[in-house]
């Protein structure tokens, strides 16, 4: 990768777990690590008079986090950079940034209140869901305790039929490479049918159409790139992630839906019911992206 990650850090648990799942993967791909915390836009409060006191202290006190928390990983192969930013939002602020450094992905944590291991899409990772240009890895609960050494250990791509699969495939080829990580190939295409169907004819059809769209994607690697293929199975998505085999330190790279503006994130409905179940860390990517 050898660019730059953005990290929305806060300080508590969730900004814990995006900033330990950030510095695992700009560890592994030699990237710099630009931890980034968002505060209010003073234009937020234009009508209001400024007290330059407060804002001096939550300034201070922002930069006495974000030094706490770089000193906690205590990772000299990472190069870290540490900001404070002003925006409307978090989310934009975060944004914002990511255009500033030139970055490629940006890293949030799942909200508080989700299972170990899961992610729960809180206020921030939803704007950033729906209005991102730039991927977005969502850290699952629990992302801090996974060891920053482990690095990345596998990249699934979860290949659809959809528009936008040939900008996921290539993002994968890429992570994949930057992390010295082997990549999966995983179809969901025979899942999530329509309800009536003969379940025979449904299982045959739909395996016949997974063998197709993963040869496909097959066809359009690299001739240096190898891949391993598998086609989830069972009757609903999250019965399918299930029975899927994960590392503790894989990443899942998933497509945004079709209903996205060009160049932008939606969260579709396939990849909200991976999440549900993803014991890893989910990327989702913009239908086109650089």
């Amino acid at each position: 990768m050898n660019g730059r990650i953005v990290v929305g850090y806060t300080a508590n648990d969730s900004g814990a777990d995006a900033l330990a799942l950030g510095t695992r993967i700009a560890r592994a791909s030699e990237a710099i690590l630009d931890v980034v915390m968002v505060l209010p836009s003073e234009a937020h409060n234009s009508t209001v008079p400024t007290d330059t006191g407060y804002e001096r202290y939550l300034k201070g006190q922002s930069r006495e986090w974000l030094a706490e928390a770089s000193e906690s990983l205590d990772d000299e192969d990472v190069v870290q950079s540490l900001h404070v930013r002003y925006a409307e939002s978090f989310a934009e602020g975060l944004i914002a940034a990511a255009h500033e450094f030139g970055a490629s992905l940006i890293v949030v944590g799942a909200a508080r209140g989700g299972l170990l291991g899961r992610s729960r899409i809180g206020s921030v990772a939803n704007e950033l869901l729906h209005s991102s240009d730039v991927p977005v890895a969502l850290a699952p609960v629990g992302q801090r305790d996974v060891p920053v050494t482990q690095g990345v250990t596998r990249v699934t791509a979860a290949i659809g039929t959809r528009p936008g699969a040939d900008a996921l495939l290539e993002a994968s080829v890429r992570l994949a490479r930057a992390t010295h990580a082997p990549l999966r190939l995983v179809s969901l295409v025979p899942i999530d049918l329509p309800a009536g169907l003969d379940e025979g004819l449904v299982e045959l059809t739909g395996a016949v159409h997974a063998d197709e769209v993963l040869a496909a994607a097959r066809r359009e690697l690299p001739a240096n790139v190898d891949a391993t293929a598998v086609a989830a199975t069972g009757a609903t998505i999250e019965e399918a992630v299930q029975g899927l085999d994960w590392h503790d330190g894989e990443l899942v790279l998933v497509g945004s839906s079709r209903l996205a503006a060009p160049r932008h994130l939606f969260l579709g409905s396939t990849a909200a019911k991976m999440l549900r179940e993803l014991p890893v860390p989910m990327i989702v990517v913009p239908r086109t992206t650089a």
